[in-house]
This record gives C-alpha cells, structure tokens and sequence, in this order.
C-alpha cells in the first residue's frame, strides 16, 4: 500500500495504528492483488455469452464482493491516514477507481458499468515495479513532447511536399491519399508505420514518379529509424535517472537504498567502531 510521504516516519496508536500495519502488511497487499487479478478474470468471462450465461449469477456475486473488498480497503486507508491520505497520488487513483464502480449503473449511468474493467488498472499502484515504470513515463513526458513537435513540423512539411507532388496521379485511389494536407499526413503516417507502405502506397506513386524513392527513403528513415527511436532513448534514459534517485518514497515496506557515498560513511563508522573495540581490549 502507498503511505503519504508526510506520515513517512509517523507511527501511530492504538486502533489507528493497528489498520495501518494491516493495510501496510505484504500479505494483506498479497490478497489485494489477488482479488484484483481475479477480478480481472472475471470481468473478462463476462464478455463471454456463453460463460455468462452459465455462471452469470457468479461472476457477478464475485464482482460484487470485489467491490466490497476494495471499497473496505479504501475505508481503512482512509481512517488510518485520514486526509493526508489524498496527498499520494497512488491513492486518489485507486479512490477514484473504487469510486466510479460504486455509482449506480443504471438508466443514463449504465455505460458507467463498462468502467468496471478500470479496477485492473490497480494492479499499477499496487506492485511497485509497475508503478516505477509510470513514474519513468511521468518523467519522460517534457522530452517526449519536444519529440513530438519536431516530429510533426516534419510530417507537416512533407505532407505539404507529396500534396503538391503527388495530388495529380493518373490512379485515383493513390490520389485520393494525397488530395489534402490531412489525407497526406495520414498516408505518411502509414508509411512510418511501415504497414503496407511498399505495396500500397510506394510502389504505385513510383510507377509515375520514379524519382518518388528519394523522398519515400529519407522520411522512413528519419521517422521510423531515427525520430521513435528517440522516444525509447528517453524512456530508458528516465527509467536510469528514476533508478539513481532511488525514488521509493511511495512505496512501503522496501527500504529506501543507501547512495554509494552513504555506504561508504557507514562502512566508515562500522570500521571506527571497530578500532574503538580494539583498543578497548588492548
């Protein structure tokens, strides 16, 4: 379970104290994630119409008391941290999670019961590894937005390039892929994706514009090989700054790990120590 950063060191008692090692206990966020998964399981049965109409009144009775567990986990969190427990972010999205299931699901609200499926998406707050990986996505926004903007000046003027080009071809189909900047970017965006780019989309336009390669060529390039791949660079490079700042000051129960220059004052006070011993004896 996640805890406030701001009652980090904070200990608490009596009754208080007794729900917040049970919800902070590793068997109780076993059972957590085992009731999520399940759940899982069975949100996905229910698509089948035939598993649901034999095990309906199951699958649902189970939903029901998934809900029960969950909304009872929230409640305990809540009297354990009281209002500092909507200061972690973790927390307010398992609550706004457990919140949409329990609005009635009928009449105009009835599309509401798809949002269901939503409660899997705990598991993230729930395993750390996962949530780790979104605090790297987190980070990796800024950059990947510069990404994006350099990605799409360069989609804009190549779409405005094969317009002018391209817009006059004797077959239709391929002009039509080229009659507008939209229809453009598109094209060109399936040509990134290097889905049929060859066949249906190069392969024609060069059989009246053999020259067509020395465009098709460098874009696929800079887009496909060069631009995306800026993005995984980012990604990993936030997922290493994540792991140097050994950021864990939302996940409980795992100590945070000591910084090699901590290490090496702590080795140096155990030798200290040592020597005190020592010469004590001597």
């Amino acid at each position: 379970m996640v805890r406030p950063s701001v009652l980090k060191n904070e200990n608490f008692d009596g009754k208080r104290g007794k729900v917040a090692a049970i919800i902070e206990n590793n068997a109780f966020t076993r059972f957590i994630t085992l009731v999520i998964l399940m759940n899982a399981v069975t949100l996905g049965l229910e698509t089948n119409p035939q598993m649901l109409n034999e095990y309906g009144t199951f699958l649902h009775a189970f939903d029901k008391i998934a809900l029960a567990i969950f909304t009872i986990e929230i409640a305990l969190k809540l009297y354990a941290y009281r209002w500092p427990f909507f200061r972690a972010g973790w927390n307010i999205f398992d609550f706004t999670i457990v919140a949409i299931a329990l609005i009635p699901a009928s009449g105009p609200l009835a599309v509401l019961r798809t949002l269901r499926v939503l409660r899997v998406l705990r598991l993230v707050s729930v395993i750390p590894s996962m949530r780790r990986v979104i605090a790297a996505l987190m980070h990796s926004i800024p950059g990947m937005a510069s990404i994006m903007s350099v990605l799409l000046v360069i989609f804009y003027v190549s779409a405005v390039l094969v317009t002018k080009m391209f817009v006059g071809h004797p077959d239709p189909d391929i002009a039509d892929k080229f009659d507008s900047i939209g229809s453009s970017m598109y094209t060109l965006f399936q040509v990134m994706t290097l889905e049929g780019w060859s066949a249906e989309i190069v392969a024609p336009v060069m059989e009246e514009y053999p020259y067509a390669w020395l465009f098709f060529i460098p874009f696929i390039i800079v887009t496909s090989f060069a631009v995306l791949n800026l993005f995984i660079g980012i990604i990993v490079d936030a997922m290493n700054i994540i792991h140097e700042k050994g950021d864990y000051s939302e996940i409980e129960n795992d100590e945070k790990p000591m910084s090699t220059i901590e290490e090496l004052h702590a080795l140096r006070d155990e030798i200290a120590e040592i020597k005190e011993l020592i010469e004590q004896k001597r």
